[in-house]
């Protein structure tokens, strides 16, 4: 029992033991903690950053003073590190493992500072402090705070120097105080060599009012063109006016040759195709992708007659349309609704690139409209004046149905071949002897198949090898051959063949008069070139 309670007192006394030195740690740690998250007397004149993570906590007054010196970058940790990089060019890189360590020391590259870096639970205590406390800088400027903006002073003199646009910068005056190299060397090129200029440097830009393009808050642009000593070529430049608050105006000149040439060869582009647009006797319409009215002819004015100021108000699609209605210069509609749904299938037909249709309008003239989409959505409609074109379509088939018309009158039955062998044109007699209809839509006939019809309904006879031979001849053919061949129901026909213009022939049939005593048929010659072949009757 005894040793049983003494066991148990050393438990209890490990216990307590180990419970209190847990608190003893602990409170260190929050003393430590506490400790680099406030700034003692003696640090308060000092130049002392407290971070967590990359967020400032906390700055002594010249701390801030040193951050506050040039324009912040990036977050207050990333601001820092860029100011002490020339100093500490591993400062990133070693405060990476200051959580490992604890604690870091560095010495400036220069030699003229410290820095220390603690780090606890999180929390980040760097210190600068000056190799030479009792060192005066000019101008109230710490070491540190002169060294980032000499720093800064050299990045901003590398990048002006070093820019191949000119830049320079002009006092309240007009005067030039300040350019850097690439303006100086175009000012040198104009003057030539002869005609140098000590400070200031020549005007390069004449920037005129009538060049400034737009402008913007406290910015201007301008453009202006310069020729360099000796050269006849123009160089364009835009150039861009800065109000600075400090007073006076800073000036970057760009090169824009190419987008002034390229800008030319547009314009030039556009007014050969306005004045292309302009003699076209097609009327031109483009909309928008909006279907507002964007572009259009003069001949669409005379086609439409339409005014040009309601043409120039640039109408939406719906009142052009509605506008070609009122004037009667489109087929009048049966209905409202229906015209407007017509109207619509239009426009997504014009989308799509296959409206066109023929327009009968109440005048009597014939237009056809078609609809072509262009890029960017936008619809273009072409009216084409075809009245001519159809008067003559009409008057040719006028013709064609006259000529017809008298072959039907005919009493002999007629069909005309082509050169090539295939029935052209026939009669209402042909059509009743032979019992054919070479109108109806069963595909080409040709000589060959015409020929083997007449032969089933008539009896055998050599005509038939002979008009074979003298339809197959490829050379020039004179005079008519004739012959007579029987039908099988016993008529009699008298055959001609006839070569008419364009190397067509023409076989016409005659049913012969039945005679009583009927005398044999007289040869007869054909002249195929300079042959001649005795046909019988």
């Amino acid at each position: 029992m005894t040793s049983t309670l003494f066991a148990l007192g050393l438990v209890l006394a490990a216990f307590f033991i180990a419970l209190t030195v847990l608190l003893a740690f602990g409170m260190v740690d929050r003393r430590k903690t506490s400790s680099l998250r406030r700034f003692s007397e003696e640090e308060r004149d000092r130049v002392v950053f407290i971070f967590e993570n990359e967020t400032l906590l906390d700055a002594t007054p010249a701390a801030r003073q040193f951050l506050d010196q040039v324009p912040r970058m990036g977050t207050p940790w990333i601001h820092l590190a860029t100011l002490l990089s020339p100093r500490f060019p591993r400062l990133t890189d070693i405060v990476g493992d200051l959580a490992e360590v604890g604690e870091l020391r560095l010495a400036a590259r220069d030699g003229s500072s410290h820095l220390r870096a603690e780090w606890h639970d999180g929390i980040t205590r760097i210190t600068l402090d000056d190799a030479n406390p009792e060192k005066v800088t000019t101008a109230g400027f710490d070491q540190h705070s002169l060294l980032a903006l000499t720093r800064e002073l050299d990045m901003l003199r590398a990048s002006s120097e070093n820019t191949p646009f000119p830049q320079w910068r002009e006092d309240q005056g007009g005067g030039i105080s300040w350019c850097n190299r690439a303006y100086l060397t175009l000012a040198d090129n104009i003057a030539g060599t002869e005609d140098l200029r000590p400070w200031p440097p020549a005007r390069v830009f004449t920037l005129e009012p009538a060049g400034r393009g737009s402008e913007s808050g406290t910015q201007a642009l301008y453009r202006s063109v310069i020729s360099l000593g000796g050269d006849t070529e123009q160089h364009w430049f835009e150039i861009t006016e800065t109000e600075l608050e400090q007073g006076g105006k800073l000036f970057t000149a760009v090169p824009t040759d190419r987008l002034v040439k390229a800008e030319t060869s547009l314009q030039e582009f556009v007014t050969t195709l306005t004045k292309t647009f302009a003699a076209l006797p097609i009327g031109l319409v483009i909309f928008d992708r909006a279907r507002e009215l964007a572009l259009f002819n003069p001949a669409l004015m005379d086609l439409t007659m339409l005014s040009a100021s309601f043409l120039i108000s640039k109408p939406p699609m719906s009142a052009f349309l509605d506008r070609l209605r009122e004037s009667r210069m489109m087929p009048e509609p049966k209905d409202y609704k229906s015209w407007r749904q017509q109207m619509s299938d239009l426009e997504t037909a014009a989308r799509n690139g296959t409206y066109e249709e023929t327009w009968e309008l109440p005048t009597g003239q014939t237009y056809r409209v078609t609809g072509r989409p262009h890029p960017d959505g936008a619809v273009a409609l072409l009216f084409e004046d075809i009245s001519a074109e159809i008067s003559v379509s009409r008057r040719f088939r006028t013709e064609i149905e006259t000529g017809q018309a008298a072959l039907d009158a005919l009493p002999q039955a007629i069909a005309v071949f082509n050169s090539g062998g295939q029935l052209m044109i026939s009669n209402t007699a042909y059509t009743k002897l032979w019992g054919e209809d070479p109108s109806t839509p069963t595909g080409e006939v040709s000589f060959r198949n015409a020929l083997d019809s007449w032969k089933s309904r008539a009896a055998p006879t050599p005509a038939w090898d002979e008009m074979h031979a003298l339809m197959s001849w490829t050379g020039r053919r004179s005079g008519v051959w004739r012959s007579r061949i029987t039908l099988t129901d016993g008529r009699s026909l008298l055959t001609r063949m006839t070569p008419i213009a364009r190397g067509a022939t023409l076989v016409d049939f005659t049913v012969a008069a039945p005679k009583a005593n009927s005398a044999p048929a007289p040869v007869v010659r054909a002249q195929s070139g300079g042959n001649t072949h005795h046909l019988h009757a």
